[in-house]
């Protein structure tokens, strides 16, 4: 496995760049939409603390990441390249998660959704104004729209946005978090590689995590249930790690701001499976929103994937 082994999709003789890219998007959004149940079970009853849950999945990444950096022997960042990787530790293995855990303690999984909505609008920005991209006034009109639309559709079940407090604060930082983390990291995957790029990431954090792991131990001895314990697993082992094997990789083949769309979906996933596994309530107006949502999302990406379709043939 080399440097830049998910940069081979990129010449790909069957699917476009966009067409790849999505594929591999959806994967990891998939990945991910598990996230904030997973969470809120960890912390839910006080079974183990936001500051272990948020930290502690790092640790568990980190494990795995040195594992694979040292059996296939990648090479490390250089120079500027470590600067960059700093971005993607504080925003995408600090940020997000630690933010997200401590919300989570009295925030719903499908209230949380109504802020974490937000995050493709965002990253779209932010993969513009770092990438360079130039996407359509018709891809922008269609995001805006979608993520009107996820807000709407995640508020219903949520309690609406009347009920704001601090725990949507430290989402709305999450959110940015995790958008500078996501459009750094797929700039960066296109050098270094989509796996290697969190790999690093998580071993450039590893001492910072290990530290506020080990203070939330001495602090709050854990209590929790195995299914605690099993959604503590999930989180370090697929939201924290192996998630962003696909997302980043669907990324870096890009467009980011057209991959970025179909994270429109994630809270329709979310709340789905907040339902699921916490009994969280599903009705038929969240059902019917989820679907325009999703329509939001197809819209926007196949008016990008046309346009670059488009200027292909020229």
């Amino acid at each position: 496995m080399t440097v830049n082994s998910s940069a081979t999709l990129l010449e790909s003789p069957v699917l476009s760049p966009g067409r790849a890219g999505l594929g591999w998007g959806l994967l990891g959004v998939a990945a991910f939409s598990f996230t904030v149940p997973c969470t809120r079970v960890a912390v839910s009853d006080g079974g183990l603390s936001p500051l272990f849950t948020g930290s502690g999945r790092a640790v568990i990444a980190a494990a795995l990441a040195v594992v694979a950096l040292a059996v296939t022997r990648q090479r490390p960042p250089r120079g500027r390249q470590w600067a960059r990787v700093a971005v993607v530790a504080g925003g995408v293995v600090v940020g997000f998660p630690v933010l997200t855990s401590f919300a989570l303690t009295t925030a719903p999984a499908g209230h949380s959704a109504v802020v974490i909505a937000l995050l493709p609008a965002a990253t779209a920005v932010l993969a513009v104004l770092r990438g360079h991209e130039r996407p359509p006034a018709a891809f922008w009109v269609m995001s805006a729209v979608g993520a009107v639309a996820a807000v709407a559709f995640a508020a219903v079940p949520g309690g609406g946005l009347a009920g704001l407090d601090w725990s949507d604060l430290l989402l709305f930082g999450a959110v940015l978090a995790a958008a500078i983390g996501y459009a750094e990291g797929g700039l960066l995957s296109r050098e270094l590689g989509a796996w290697q790029t969190i790999s690093w990431a998580l071993v450039l954090s590893a001492p910072l995590m290990i530290a506020l792991t080990g203070i939330s131990l001495a602090q709050h001895p854990p209590a929790a249930t195995p299914t605690q314990w099993a959604a503590f697993a999930y989180l370090g082992a697929v939201s924290m790690y192996l998630g962003f094997f696909a997302w980043y990789r669907g990324l870096a083949i890009g467009p980011m701001a057209q991959v970025s769309q179909v994270q429109l979906v994630q809270p329709v996933l979310t709340i789905a499976e907040a339902a699921l596994l916490l009994h969280e309530p599903l009705t038929w107006p969240t059902i019917l929103g989820g679907l325009a949502v999703i329509a939001c999302a197809a819209t926007a990406v196949r008016t990008r994937l046309g346009r670059t379709a488009s200027a292909g043939r020229k």
